[in-house]
């Protein structure tokens, strides 16, 4: 019973919605979990690869990301849902028994690491945006700014478990035979969304989730999207509030890449050994997931029903404007680590859910093909732009501390338009039940 009153406090759940919320957590539970088994061992590859040479790989991703957008567009234009979304995950389990048996047989380790690095930055993306547009499409602007901080919770506490098991199979098992553990997480992935979408009855737009529910979740539709297969860029470029969430996410993605490679640069500095770096990556993701889930749990949905997305998705740029201010003064691996820490925590338990708050609004062509777009081409085409940024900044002769304090800026902007979109969500959303 007391289980039940906390529950309670920490979402404020409907009649009806109670099924579709557990499967949509489980779903994303599995599947962040399966990432962050993987996601250390990305980070040394990175530095396996050569630190000099990440922002080669984040050009090679961006490539590998305008080569997958299309196909992936023209797959959700012609297949319903139901079979899209296994389709995508089961590609993916493929490709990681692929690395598994290149890497167990030692082959071109080198080459191997840079692939892997370039292929796991493709597949959280697309993984990870199918996901979102999965809840875009089911729940209402209503329902994601109560519930999506919950759903949320369920990737943190699936990046909590993955670099634990990390940490903690890494030496019995081996860092290779860990692909085998992210990709049984990834079928577990499919099950839950295929039990999600069987609660969402074929053949109707939307349909109460139950009779007393005074809001509805989005049922699957027999067929496929239609349109063309690179409708998602016309879209953007036709309207405003799409591109005011491309734009975001393009800061997001220098601030992040800006970051990520001073993390690197210091942790290659600070160790010559594999191992240790990996258990570094390790461990910083686990205080990660621990910060994350409890400020998803306790805070996350109430925060965004009471000050709306725009105030959620600008508590991030306000962390990282912050945290490069602190690491313009001090260039140091504790700094790092604890800029990393706080700023993912932000980025996953707050803004993040307040920017899949900002798709609820738009049609399902938009929720699907735009913000694919946004969330892969736009975002790992900002991060290529980055890494070079960074390199000739570097190349310039600009210290890591210079380079910090003209990031800041850049932050206040940055928030200044998560607040506008977080205006335009609400505007939209009002219309939206006004013509009910």
């Amino acid at each position: 019973m007391k289980a039940i009153e906390v529950f309670r406090r920490v979402v404020v759940l409907r009649p009806g919605e109670g099924p579709a919320l557990a499967w949509s957590f489980a779903y994303f539970f599995c599947l962040l979990c399966g990432y962050y088994v993987l996601r250390p061992l990305r980070d040394e590859m990175g530095i396996a690869g050569g630190v000099r040479n990440l922002q080669w790989l984040f050009t090679a991703t961006f490539f590998v990301m305008l080569a997958a957008v299309p196909v992936f567009g023209a797959t959700v234009a012609r297949l319903p849902r139901r079979r899209f979304v296994p389709l995508v995950y089961h590609f993916f389990v493929a490709n990681i028994v692929v690395f598994w048996l290149l890497l167990s047989f030692d082959a071109g380790k080198v080459q191997v690491a840079r692939v892997f690095f370039v292929w796991i930055s493709v597949f959280n993306l697309f993984a990870v945006s199918v996901f979102w547009s999965f809840m875009a499409d089911l729940y209402t602007s209503g329902q994601a700014k109560r519930l999506f901080g919950f759903i949320a919770a369920g990737g943190s506490a699936g990046a909590l478990l993955g670099p634990a098991l990390t940490v903690g199979l890494a030496l019995p098992l081996g860092p290779v035979n860990l692909l085998l553990v992210a990709a049984l997480f990834l079928e577990l992935a499919i099950l839950c969304a295929r039990r999600l979408e069987s609660i969402a009855a074929p053949g109707a737009d939307t349909a109460p989730v139950a009779a007393s529910a005074p809001e509805t979740i989005a049922m699957a539709r027999p067929s496929g999207l239609g349109g063309g297969w690179l409708a998602g860029i016309a879209l953007v470029l036709r309207s405003r509030y799409l591109a005011g969430i491309a734009l975001w996410v393009s800061l997001l993605s220098l601030a992040g890449t800006f970051l990520y490679l001073q993390q690197a640069h210091i942790v290659a500095a600070s160790s010559d050994d594999p191992a240790v770096r990996t258990r570094i990556f390790a461990s910083i993701d686990l205080a990660i997931g621990i910060l994350t889930i409890l400020v998803q749990f306790f805070a996350t949905g109430r925060f965004m029903a009471r000050f709306g997305a725009g105030s959620a998705a600008a508590v991030l740029p306000l962390v990282f404007a912050l945290g490069f201010l602190a690491l313009a003064f001090s260039p140091m691996l504790l700094v790092v680590i604890a800029f990393q820490a706080i700023q993912r925590t932000a980025n996953f338990a707050i803004s993040n859910p307040a920017r899949e708050v900002l798709f609820t609004v738009l049609d399902r062509e938009e929720k699907y093909k735009a913000k694919n777009l946004i969330d892969v081409v736009v975002f790992r085409g900002a991060d290529a732009v980055s890494g070079w940024l960074f390199s000739f900044l570097r190349a310039a002769g600009l210290e890591l501390s210079t380079i910090s304090f003209a990031t800041v800026p850049l932050a206040g902007g940055w928030l200044m338009l998560a607040l506008a979109l977080g205006r335009a969500q609400e505007r939209r959303a009002l219309a939206a039940r006004a013509s009910v």
